[in-house]
């Protein structure tokens, strides 16, 4: 078993004509995913040739969605002036998981898709400024290396991408496998975060473990830790980025934000501590806390 994705999924490419769509759609089909169709404005009719299949690729997601009704999941590659339109598009269209990769979009744009599709219900998004979300030997629905990853069962949430191919790449090499790996996006404001995704690892019959990568900036991490603390069963391993950033200084993602004491390395440490949930130091102590955790 697994998250939000498996070998059933059958997905949307929107953008699919365009160069980042087309190689990764390839990227995808070449792993097994099932990439049933893509949409580009003014491209309908055409057909998206890869590995020896023919995906049709229509006008509109909507178009996409009656021709295909068992459609689950779409991924979006478009430009970020475009990326709110394109998500909102999916979500009106019935798609039930969205995954937006586009880098860059306003903060503003973002607020209203987010609070427009959390008030549709029934749709959940992934993104922006991810790499998307894997259940390994199954499905890959984003840009990241597959090679990088494992099946097994230990489950991932993630800020960071390149965190996200390190971690799994080590806890692979230490034959240690994951049931679904989702990145969430570096963004200020996004559409799914670790406190949405904890629940559904719990529920999970498949993980036994789950690791999340989170950084500096937002108070997501102090929500998780406190969502842990009263309802996880699971054990959970953490590591947070940026730990050694220089006080005032602008670092990495948009949404490493410092508000205060809210958002810092510290604050973020003593919700950890507070939850009992361990913090790896480096990188390579992420695999050294999942195997005590798991008892291996």
């Amino acid at each position: 078993m697994s998250i939000l994705i498996n070998k059933s999924t059958k997905v949307l490419v929107q953008g699919i004509t365009g160069r980042e769509g087309a190689y990764h759609a390839e990227k995808m089909l070449e792993y097994g995913t099932q990439v049933v169709a893509g949409s580009t404005p003014g491209k309908g009719g055409q057909t998206f040739s890869a590995l020896g299949k023919s995906i049709p690729v229509y006008n509109s997601v909507r178009e996409a969605k009656e021709a295909h009704p068992d459609l689950d999941a779409s991924i979006i590659f478009v430009p970020p002036a475009a990326a709110a339109d394109a998500t909102l598009e999916a979500a009106h269209a019935g798609i039930p998981l969205v995954v937006n990769i586009a880098e860059g979009m306003p903060v503003f744009d973002m607020m209203k898709v987010v609070k427009e599709i959390k008030n549709m219900g029934g749709v959940r998004l992934i993104g922006g400024n991810c790499p998307g979300l894997i259940t390994p030997g199954e499905c890959k629905l984003g840009i990241m290396p597959a090679s990088t990853f494992k099946a097994g069962r230990v489950g991932m949430i993630s800020r960071s991408g390149t965190l996200t191919y390190e971690a799994s790449a080590m806890l692979a090499a230490a034959d240690i496998g994951c049931s679904t790996v989702v990145g969430i996006g570096g963004d200020p404001i996004i559409g799914t975060t670790f406190i949405d995704l904890l629940p559904m690892f719990n529920d999970d019959p498949d993980t036994d473990a789950v690791v999340m990568i989170g950084e500096i900036g937002g108070a997501d991490e102090e929500q998780a830790a406190e969502w842990i603390a009263k309802h996880m069963k699971k054990p959970v391993i953490s590591f947070i980025s940026g730990r050694t950033a220089p006080k005032g200084k602008r670092m990495g993602h948009a949404g490493a934000l410092i508000m205060g004491n809210v958002g810092t390395a510290e604050s973020k440490l003593e919700a950890m501590a507070k939850a009992n949930v361990p913090v790896a130091d480096t990188m390579d102590q992420i695999v050294t806390l999942t195997k005590k955790a798991l008892g291996i």
